[in-house]
């Protein structure tokens, strides 16, 4: 199977994502510290840092979903489908107060989103074949 440039583009378009959801994403927990440590306007950076790091997770699942639908491949889709469920659920609790909840969810949806950094960094997307 020979690689073309669509997929070498969305191969760049998913690795591209993906890196600035982990940078984005790696930013809320320093917020969050810093307001627990008493400035609190710190809160409104990770309100906002929250804001981003959904979108761009949208932003990821699309792309998987084009990955999915032209090279046939799913494995980004439903890696990116739990982390963008948990980061949604995540959002919600942060906004309802529920820290029993937003803070172990956290550590798990950054954990999940290194491991999926890592996956997309390393693994091709379809599985070679030798050319016939």
């Amino acid at each position: 199977m020979r690689r073309t440039k669509g997929e070498a583009g969305m191969r760049l378009a998913l690795r591209a994502v993906v890196s600035a959801h982990v940078v984005a994403i790696a930013g809320q927990p320093v917020f969050a510290g810093v307001y627990l440590t008493g400035d609190y306007d710190s809160l409104r950076w990770h309100a906002l840092g929250a804001d981003v790091v959904t979108s761009i997770g949208y932003l990821q699942l699309v792309v998987a979903i084009v990955v999915w639908a032209r090279l046939r491949t799913v494995w980004p889709s439903v890696a990116t489908l739990a982390v963008v469920g948990a980061e949604t659920v995540q959002y919600f609790a942060g906004l309802d107060g529920a820290l029993w909840l937003h803070l172990p969810l956290g550590v798990m949806t950054v954990a999940a989103l290194v491991v999926l950094f890592i996956a997309v960094w390393q693994r091709p997307l379809r599985k070679e074949t030798p050319d016939a």
